[in-house]
């Protein structure tokens, strides 16, 4: 029997990060040592007042279905973990806990996009974006920013990438790739934009804990008077207190798209892991000093990463306000051999550095930003030289 793909499935591209850790772990396994720098997943372990908490769930028989859009405990302390540090107020039934945050970015665009509607991405973006996107039969309509700025969306560009499909404005910031932030200031010179053309903001805010020096974060939904209204805002435990694997995102947003995302996870997954609730829970309500812990850890392996780019002949990358990612400006070692090996794209550069040098880092192509590659520092500070010792060999051949 012959089975076709749906074609809406066939159009989409894989995750270009999860394909290049796998091809680092294939070099592992084969022997080869390899650093890896390709995903976005803090190295230390979840802390352990969270592990007991899920123990302690466990224990209590917390092992069963839940209500679809999350634990009432766990909703009430989202609520008010945004109102202790944004001012914002929510109730619980406006709060919608996912599986994981990538979870609660399909539940929004699916609630909200109809075939044709539009969604504006700059670029560079999360690589599941324009996918998540594609996938409700919408358009991601990418819109390109400049290094000079910091890879920041302008009032501007924003303005003309507008038609009367778009629907949807998309931020992340800190970003993801480029670690840069935007300033409340930038902030509410897109809002006044987004107000005057009517349009809805989901504002993925996962790395909001994650923040260096000097630099101020800002909800989007804080900087203009009735933002609330027209924002969804996209969260969760797993870069703040490294539970990437326990899978627990959530958003907050007007009431009526609340209830829809629910009523639409009730139907894909019944409810997110209840053992992994009560996790969160206590990572929200417990102790903060592991987050803070881990920032600094965090701060000092981006101070080196800063310092070794500028180090290297003809690197460059943004300010790094916040995450954990360095987008390296790559395009002057493009168009030419490394060790008899022709090298014309990002992807041919970050394969050959693979392959060469053991060091897995990600195309910029991958996240609408070719002549780039994006590297992760969130692992540790030798690993972290053994890789530049690798990227310096590289350039060098």
């Amino acid at each position: 029997m012959s089975v076709s793909i749906s074609k809406i499935v066939q159009a989409l591209e894989p995750s270009a990060t999860l394909a290049m850790a796998a091809k680092a772990r294939e070099l592992k396994a084969a022997g080869k040592k390899v650093y890896d720098f390709s995903v976005g997943e803090p190295d230390f372990n979840t802390p352990e007042h969270i592990c007991q908490a899920a123990t302690r769930a466990m224990a209590a028989g917390h092992t069963h279905y839940t209500a679809s859009g999350g634990i009432q405990e766990l909703r009430t302390a989202v609520a008010k973990a945004y109102q202790a540090r944004h001012g914002l107020e929510y109730s619980p039934a406006q709060v919608v806990v996912s599986n994981g945050a990538k979870h609660s970015l399909h539940n929004a665009f699916t609630v909200l996009c109809d075939p044709g509607d539009e969604v504006i991405i700059p670029a560079p973006y999360w690589v599941s974006y324009a996918e998540l996107v594609k996938l409700t039969g919408a358009k991601p309509v990418i819109v390109e920013t400049e290094e000079a700025n910091d890879f920041k969306l302008t009032p501007g560009k924003l303005r003309a990438a507008i038609t009367p499909k778009t629907k949807i404005l998309l931020l992340c910031s800190p970003s993801n790739p480029t670690g840069s932030m935007y300033t409340p200031e930038d902030l509410g010179a897109l809002a006044d934009v987004v107000q005057e053309k009517n349009l809805v903001v989901i504002s993925d805010e996962i790395y909001e804990r994650l923040i260096y020096g000097d630099n101020k974060f800002a909800s989007f939904a804080t900087v203009r008077p009735g933002l609330i209204e027209r924002t969804i805002t996209i969260n969760g435990v797993s870069k703040a207190y490294a539970m990437t694997g326990w899978r627990i995102g959530w958003t907050l947003a007007p009431l009526a798209i609340s209830k829809a995302m629910d009523s639409l996870q009730s139907q894909e997954t019944s409810n997110p892991s209840s053992v992994s609730q009560y996790a969160a829970l206590a990572a929200i309500e417990g102790p903060q000093q592991c987050v803070d812990d881990m920032l600094k850890h965090f701060a000092e392996r981006r101070e080196y990463v800063r310092h070794r780019i500028a180090e290297l002949p003809n690197l460059s990358c943004p300010n790094m306000g916040g995450a954990f990612y360095a987008f390296i400006n790559i395009q002057a070692h493009l168009g030419r051999d490394y060790a008899g090996k022709r090298v014309n794209n990002s992807a041919d550069w970050c394969l050959e550095l693979l392959a060469q040098q053991g060091v897995a880092t990600v195309m910029g192509s991958a996240f609408g930003a070719e002549g780039y590659a994006r590297l992760s520092f969130a692992t540790n500070l030798e690993t972290l030289a053994k890789g530049f010792e690798g990227i310096e060999a590289f350039l060098k051949s």
